[in-house]
């Protein structure tokens, strides 16, 4: 068995109002990146790393994780795009982790708990059950639906895939003209199923500033720092 964790940081820091990559900022003296990247290097059920990023970050991603699994690939236009850029670095795996690495306090426990769903069903990716009340609104933003709270799921990554499958949606996506910002999307897209794995709702994903001290609590609450 051979498993590629392909770990997406070629986002830049617009939203949090910064003049540099989000997955260089600091959470408890680590970079997010090299907080997300960990999470994996040392699972014995991962075999490469592959960290997309923007052409201008390489230098410095390469400075700060210096493993000899991990490798670095340019990040396309879009999500989709940068997963394609880094499937085409990958000569053969039997599955492919996609993950956020905005999200870098993922636990090794739900990225076994997935990748053990994945092989039974080919596609898996972890989530969490919702808390709120959600609303679907019109133009306007009129309530016009009410969801089942009981059968909605947050999800986040990461999500697994049987490679081939993984491939084959890629290819169908092309065909399409589509561009997925979902990986799951892009998968059911085949009419293939995928099956959500209950997850940690402290697998936050870093997208403003106030997250910085959200995820320092969160590690000290797990005695991590």
């Amino acid at each position: 068995m051979y498993n590629v964790a392909v770990i997406l940081g070629a986002g830049n820091g617009t939203r949090m109002g910064i003049d540099k990559s989000k997955m260089l900022l600091e959470i408890g003296g680590k970079t997010v990146i090299e907080r997300s990247v960990a999470a994996f290097s040392d699972m014995p059920e991962i075999d490469e790393i592959i960290v997309v990023c923007r052409e201008c970050d390489v230098d410095l991603f390469s400075q700060l994780i210096t493993d000899e699994d991990v490798s670095f690939v340019i990040g396309g236009e879009t999500r989709q795009q940068s997963v394609m850029n880094a499937v085409e670095t990958i000569d053969e795996c039997d599955y492919i982790i996609i993950h956020d690495g905005a999200r870098p306090l993922v636990t090794q426990k739900a990225i076994i708990n997935t990748l053990d769903k994945a092989q039974e069903c080919r596609a898996a990716a972890t989530g969490v059950t919702v808390k709120d009340t959600i609303k679907v609104v019109d133009d306007n933003l009129a309530i016009v639906d009410t969801p089942d709270r009981s059968r909605l799921i947050s999800i986040q990554t990461p999500q697994i895939f049987d490679f081939g499958l993984y491939k084959e949606a890629l290819k169908k996506a092309q065909a399409d003209s589509k561009d997925y910002t979902d990986d799951c999307q892009l998968v059911e897209n085949l009419g293939t199923k995928v099956y959500a794995v209950q997850g940690d709702y402290d697998n936050i994903k870093i997208t403003t500033k106030s997250d910085i001290p959200l995820a320092e609590n969160i590690l000290k609450m797990r005695g991590e720092l």
